[in-house]
């Protein structure tokens, strides 16, 4: 999700989006316009590139309109600008032009960064838009989608869809905005696999999870329906990892703790902890190192260890579901 600074009025003189997710980028730039226009339903946009703000466009952009017009200048992938141009934007930034709304657009990083700093300096708004890479990241932004849109939605029912939609943004605001436009009162895990059921069959932690759990023909299945849509060998390595290190820190952590305590102490939501719960019946220390073993050898079969990633993967599952019936 988009962090904001404390200045939070998109109609400052100047914003600064800062980081490489597109979709964040993008809204960033969709709220300013909006209540630009929602001040003034003939606010002028203009939407730039690098190349095209040259030595002086700034400077006529922003000069005093005889119909005193609100302007809002976008200006994307700012850390490409030429030194000339940033030279102007410096300027800018330190006298802007009333009733005119200056977006930056900036990767965040070391290049361009005096560009940031005199932003900054001015006292911009800023608005983070970091690439969420982790899947905690892209969970939390499902729940903000729901919660945005007024709507309840279970933890497992944000698990399943970034199970099933994957790491694209966009496909997930998507398929949230679809949920809440098509279904009533709170939304669950059963919903959501009637929607994408397809693809989260072929999820990589629907494998994972028929594997720890000792279903070696449906994680066989699951498997090879994943590969043949096109998920990547080393998700589902990555996804294996996960599951069989799930068992092994909820199997060494102290029996009788409380849900709550457990997800702390472990880094897991309390949900998981009971899913995880089920799954770990069977399992013995012998059996998670097993397993730990055969994700490893899977992995680097798949990253150019082996001849056939399909085939290594298909081992490793097999491997896993009979060390969940090791005990």
């Amino acid at each position: 999700m988009a962090r904001k600074t404390a200045n939070d009025d998109p109609l400052a003189p100047i914003t600064i989006a800062v980081g490489q997710e597109d979709l964040l980028l993008d809204r960033a730039v969709q709220q300013v316009v909006a209540a630009a226009r929602a001040a003034d339903a003939d606010t002028d946009v203009r939407d730039l590139a690098p190349d095209q703000l040259q030595p002086g466009t700034l400077a006529e952009l922003t000069s005093p309109s005889l119909f005193a017009e609100r302007k809002v200048v976008v200006v994307r992938n700012a850390q490409d600008l030429s030194a000339d141009s940033v030279k102007d934007v410096k300027a800018y930034v330190g006298a802007p032009v009333e009733e005119i709304t200056l977006v930056l657009l900036h990767a965040g990083g070391a290049k361009g960064k005096g560009l940031l700093d005199a932003a900054r300096k001015a006292g911009a708004r800023e608005v983070a838009c970091p690439k969420m890479t982790k899947p905690a990241d892209r969970l939390a932004f499902v729940r903000a989608e729901f919660r945005t849109a007024g709507r309840s939605a279970t933890p497992e029912a944000c698990q399943a869809l970034v199970d099933a939609i994957g790491s694209d943004l966009r496909e997930l605001a998507s398929a949230c905005s679809q949920l809440v436009a098509d279904i009533e009162g709170t939304i669950d895990d059963a919903i959501v696999g009637r929607y994408y059921r397809g693809r989260a069959e072929a999820s990589s932690f629907t494998v994972a999870d028929r594997a720890v759990e000792g279903r070696a023909a449906e994680a066989l299945e699951a498997l090879r329906w994943a590969m043949s849509t096109g998920v990547a060998p080393v998700m589902i390595t990555s996804a294996l990892a996960q599951g069989v290190r799930a068992i092994g820190k909820l199997a060494s952590a102290p029996r009788g703790a409380r849900p709550g305590d457990l997800a702390r102490e472990l880094g897991m939501p309390p949900w998981k902890i009971d899913r995880v719960r089920q799954q770990m019946r069977g399992w013995s220390a012998d059996g998670v190192a097993t397993a730990l073993l055969a994700v490893a050898e899977a992995d680097a079969g798949v990253k150019g260890g082996g001849d056939d990633p399909e085939y290594a993967l298909e081992k490793a599952v097999v491997t896993i579901a009979r060390a969940a019936r090791s005990r």
